[in-house]
């Protein structure tokens, strides 16, 4: 049987969620991977309101979508970034800003991710996407110069922020899927090993795989699928187009999305440089049957053309393995 192709709904949470449910299953999408934010999945109110889980449920069923995931990047991303400051006021509601004391807000968002594994187990969900922020990133050039201890202790404080949210996650029976990304505490292979390491390899923490991430940084996505085969949690569909011409660089250059002076630009599925075939033939070899969960991010083409077309695009590189070897019909008892 195919793998569920979902939209995740984060690039949408400027519309209500009972209009993207109806566009969704107007495309053909099998289900949302629902974001934290916008009216699409309430943290608060989904442990306070009584009736606000039903009220999910029914928008889902209605349009014959499922849930398998729901994500919360932007609270996630305040828990360890070294530096909190305006970027994050302006991804977190109100009651999670407070006053703005870099402290308080790493641990109010600690403590809305501990709900956010809460909500999703009565929501009957099993997996929490998200972004973790990190204490190291801004270490990243090793300019001005920067030791092993800085990072080492960088990892060692991660941790300590992070298990006593993971703890609450074993206790409910949901895990968290990191999506692997520059700025969190894990954004390649090497860094990915050393996160883990740092939590003892705890089963509660694993990935949302995302190549576009990957590809950009040019290194190949199926290597970060064999090398973390029993951690692969979720998987989001999202390419990128690389531009690179001898002028720009890797680095995005301060430009903004969009900017065809970039060195790269996230593009609509099947329109940039990933090789999903590659990506489906690994993602097989492991036995991975979760969703494939379009996140749909392309600054040159409207947003609703995209996400109709990437539905059909994924449902045409998704394959099952083969049960059989091909020679076998060869072979002759007569």
């Amino acid at each position: 049987m195919a793998r569920p192709v979902t939209l995740f709904t984060g690039q949408w949470a400027d519309l209500p969620l009972e209009r993207l449910a109806e566009m969704a299953a107007g495309w053909g999408y099998d289900g949302l991977e629902l974001a934290c934010w916008g009216d699409h999945f309430e943290v608060d109110k989904a442990l306070s309101d009584d009736g606000y889980l039903q009220s999910r449920r029914d928008i889902l069923e209605k349009h014959g979508l499922e849930c398998r995931a729901i994500s919360n990047h932007l609270v996630g991303q305040c828990v360890s970034d070294a530096l909190i400051d305006e970027r994050h006021k302006a991804i977190l509601p109100a009651r999670l800003w407070g006053d703005g004391d870099p402290d308080g807000v790493r641990e109010r968002c600690a403590e809305e991710m501990k709900n956010t594994a809460r909500a999703a187990q009565q929501f009957g969900v099993k997996v929490v996407n998200g972004f973790t922020g990190s204490p190291v990133w801004h270490m990243l050039y090793f300019f001005p110069p920067t030791s092993d201890e800085m990072i080492d202790r960088g990892y060692r404080e991660f941790a300590d922020q992070w298990n006593p949210i993971l703890d609450v996650f074993d206790e409910v029976g949901v895990r968290f899927a990191l999506e692997a990304h520059p700025t969190e505490i894990a954004y390649d292979i090497f860094t990915a090993e050393r996160t883990l390491e740092a939590l003892n390899h705890r089963p509660a923490f694993g990935f949302n795989f995302d190549p576009s991430h990957f590809v950009h940084q040019q290194f190949d996505p199926v290597f970060f699928i064999q090398r973390f085969a029993d951690r692969i949690y979720h998987v989001h569909v999202k390419d990128v187009k690389l531009y690179l011409n001898g002028q720009n660089s890797i680095l995005g250059s301060h430009l903004a999305f969009g900017d065809y002076r970039r060195g790269w630009n996230f593009v609509s599925p099947g329109r940039g440089d990933v090789d999903f075939e590659s990506i489906i033939r690994a993602l097989n070899r492991i036995g991975y049957n979760g969703p494939l969960s379009v996140e749909w991010e392309d600054a040159g083409m409207a947003r609703e053309h995209g996400a109709a077309e990437a539905v059909d695009y994924i449902r045409s590189v998704d394959f099952e393995p083969s049960d059989v070897a091909f020679d076998a019909a060869f072979a002759s008892s007569n």
